[in-house]
């Protein structure tokens, strides 16, 4: 240890705070919190067998400690996300730019609308934030629904002084600004807007029903017949999200977290009322992390940080238990006003839906995989590695055949095979086949490919035929089972698999559930492309059969 270290370690008082470390250029590469400072920063400089090979980079560069004493740990807490957020030290997990997570916000007007902010800064802008979103799709598509529903103003200043603007000829506005609704009114529709960024849907579709209810009693009908139309529209929104937990007042967050090789997945599945009504991805990627914990910490201090009060759940299950997880419970529970508790999934339920938010992380960490390999311009070597990859293929997938069927109500019915080498086409090892076990009329395509890959599969023994990599045929499950026994009967073991046209689903033999590749991936449209290239080659020979018998 350093001189300058142990002198430093000497005078660290047994307090709660916030400690930084500095390198040589006097730039801070991490920022930490403590129960006890100087127990919690002397452990860093212990001579340890089993470091994390974080600390074995990072303890060496330190030159410099600075710390912040304060009254508790919970403010340890707070203070550690602030000064995160601040420095952005190189050794701490980040959310991946948190600027991009844009807020919803209710603004502090005479007449409030419903804006978009960038980033939660009430400086800037004034009123209540909902968020952070982290899909901007389903966030517009969100604010088209407020739109629609809530009708409030949309301009920031009147265009008119003397008559309303366009937005409320269109029925899109109250227009508030020509007085033609009161502030109380305009009050109770934005308090209604508050309720659904919330998640109370159910709550605030009751609210509505006793306005229909008293318009309709006081003869107002034209009213009463808009409210009606707004329950309509938020009862199709709730159709469109499942239903998770029976119990209504369940609200509860999944923190799942997916790790492949060194870079992290994590995704937040949010139950509200007891329906999932929300997701957020976050990614850490080429991170030197000792474990998921330091991911789960740093979605929780940052993440939750950047929620309102408000929308903070009663409980947050995740997939490995946190150290001084009472920290957090205490700084949560007291933002919320309620008791909020950090827990793992205990029963069956709480199981099934932190499974349903692994399984997001792992489509998200799909999604960032492909857009490497996209940026890298689609490089075949790294497309075929990730087809490998996934579809657990005994070798690089070098040279790949595809084969497809063609008939019209079983007359001509012929087959083609097409090779792709390397990721193009090989044109002089493409082939067509006519039917020899297929009866005129006879409409059978597990038959008639089982057929063709027999026809393969011999001259691949007989003839030495070199085999490819892997086999691709067009169908579902039911055809590639056909196809396998007939190869495994001859006792061959090739890679081959389907793909079905329906959902683009790629069957592996043996194997219950289809293997999806994400939509726009690189991948599946190597899939695709070999696939239609085969289904081309067939049409095209299917007509040029059904031509020379015409004329017959």
């Amino acid at each position: 240890m350093k001189e300058e270290i142990k002198k430093l370690l000497q005078i660290i008082p047994h307090s709660p705070g916030s400690y930084q470390f500095y390198d040589k250029n006097g730039e801070i590469i991490y920022i930490g919190k403590a129960k006890n400072l100087y127990k919690r920063v002397s452990s860093y400089f212990l001579n340890k067998k089993n470091v994390s090979p974080k600390l074995k980079i990072m303890v060496p560069q330190i030159v410099d400690i600075k710390y912040i004493v304060v009254d508790n740990e919970v403010e340890s807490l707070i203070l550690e996300s602030q000064l995160i957020k601040k420095h952005k030290p190189k050794y701490n997990v980040l959310l991946k730019d948190d600027k991009k997570f844009p807020y919803f916000v209710v603004t502090d007007e005479e007449y409030p609308r419903v804006i978009v902010a960038r980033k939660a800064n009430k400086n800037l802008i004034k009123g209540k934030y909902f968020g952070p979103y982290t899909d901007i799709r389903a966030m517009h598509a969100t604010l088209e629904i407020l739109q629609k529903i809530f009708l409030l103003k949309k301009c920031k200043t009147p265009k008119f002084n003397s008559r309303p603007c366009l937005y409320y000829d269109l029925g899109q506005c109250l227009a508030p600004c020509q007085k033609l609704v009161t502030t109380k009114e305009y009050d109770k529709i934005v308090r209604d807007v508050e309720l659904f960024l919330q998640g109370k849907q159910k709550e605030l579709i009751k609210i509505l029903k006793s306005k229909m209810k008293n318009y309709s009693m006081s003869l107002e009908y034209e009213k009463a017949g808009k409210m009606r139309d707004a329950i309509l529209d938020i009862e199709k929104t709730l159709e469109k999200q499942k239903v998770i937990v029976e119990s209504k007042n369940t609200n509860e967050d999944y923190l799942a977290i997916i790790n492949d090789k060194n870079s992290y997945c994590a995704c937040i599945i949010e139950i509200r009322e007891g329906r999932l009504i929300a997701k957020k991805d976050f990614e850490f990627m080429k991170y030197t992390i000792q474990d998921e914990k330091e991911v789960i910490n740093a979605v929780i201090r940052e993440y939750y940080a950047l929620l309102q009060d408000s929308n903070i759940p009663k409980k947050i299950f995740i997939t490995s238990m946190i150290d001084e997880v009472e920290i957090y419970n205490e700084w949560l529970s007291k933002r919320l006003g309620q008791k909020v508790k950090i827990a793992l999934p205990a029963t069956k339920k709480q199981k099934e839906i932190m499974e349903l938010a692994e399984k997001n992380a792992e489509l998200n960490m799909d999604k960032i995989r492909l857009k490497e390999i996209v940026e890298i311009q689609n490089d075949y070597n790294e497309i075929g590695s990730y087809i490998a990859e996934k579809l657990n293929l005994k070798s690089f997938p070098h040279v790949v055949e595809c084969y497809d069927i063609s008939h019209i109500q079983g007359t001509n019915t012929v087959a083609s095979g097409v090779c792709f080498v390397n990721g193009e086409p090989k044109k002089s090892l493409y082939r067509r086949y006519k039917l020899k076990t297929i009866q005129k009329g006879e409409v059978d395509d597990f038959k008639s490919l089982r057929e063709i890959l027999t026809r393969r599969f011999k001259r691949i023994i007989d003839k030495g035929e070199k085999a490819p990599d892997l086999i691709i045929i067009d169908g579902g499950k039911g055809q590639l089972s056909g196809v396998f026994e007939v190869m495994k009967n001859m006792g061959l073991d090739l890679d081959i698999v389907s793909l079905a046209k329906r959902e683009e689903e790629v069957f592996v033999p043996e194997k219950k559930e289809p293997v999806i590749f994400p939509f726009n991936s690189p991948s599946l449209h190597f899939f695709q492309r070999i696939r239609d290239e085969a289904h081309r080659f067939a049409i095209t020979y299917h007509r040029k059969l059904r031509g020379k018998n015409t004329f017959k």
